[in-house]
């Protein structure tokens, strides 16, 4: 399987969307398949309108896995007013219709873990990575981090993953455990014991 990285195209978007939905648990925010489908674009054009680098990976025309980043100093590859539109409305209606607070002790751990890690001045953060699910065990995802690594060498980067992740991925890539915080998150009326981690490397 030949695979090629370059930046990932607007037409290859939906299908990142899908790859996403495999290993990011998104389905523990919202009800059924109509709110997974309108908010995983949410998160996909929230991350997309904070990241400098969108790579993508190719088999052919094909799209067979994604990196997105964000570092400092760096223009936003990909943003639009209309993906800001759509994410103010998917905000607002999950914010209407939700009863669980399950994104709030998520995203304050992850805030709690970063304000310690400021000290050492990253450059960069890793945003959003995934691959074709069918395609695991590939190396796609290494030839994703290896893209990266040549174009910001020597660039302090971090990442949030915990253990409902393959977040083994990481430290099998010589990231380090730079953070850490245990959780019970509220998952439909279920406590779900979780640890979130940031994960930091020098590339």
């Amino acid at each position: 399987m030949k695979i090629y990285i370059k930046q990932i195209e607007k037409r290859d978007f939906e299908a990142a969307r899908k790859f996403a939905l495999d290993g990011m648990h998104l389905s523990w925010y919202v009800n059924n398949k109509v709110e997974l489908y309108f908010y995983s674009k949410y998160v996909l054009y929230l991350e997309l309108t904070k990241s400098t680098m969108v790579l993508g990976a190719y088999e052919g025309d094909r799209l067979v896995g994604f990196l997105f980043a964000n570092f400092r100093g760096d223009k936003v590859v990909y943003d639009s007013w209309l993906y800001r539109l759509y994410m103010s409305i998917v905000e607002k209606t999950m914010s209407f219709f939700s009863k669980d607070d399950i994104s709030g002790p998520y995203d304050h751990a992850n805030k709690e873990m970063l304000e310690d890690f400021m000290k050492y001045r990253p450059d960069g953060e890793l945003t959003f990575f995934a691959v074709d699910p069918t395609l695991k065990g590939k190396r796609i995802g290494s030839l994703l981090l290896d893209e990266l690594t040549r174009r910001k060498k020597g660039k302090l980067i971090y990442l949030y993953t915990d253990t409902g992740s393959t977040y083994q991925f990481y430290e099998k890539r010589g990231f380090t455990i730079s953070g850490k915080r245990n959780l019970i998150l509220p998952i439909k009326g279920k406590g779900l014991s979780l640890t979130c981690y940031l994960f930091s490397k020098k590339l």
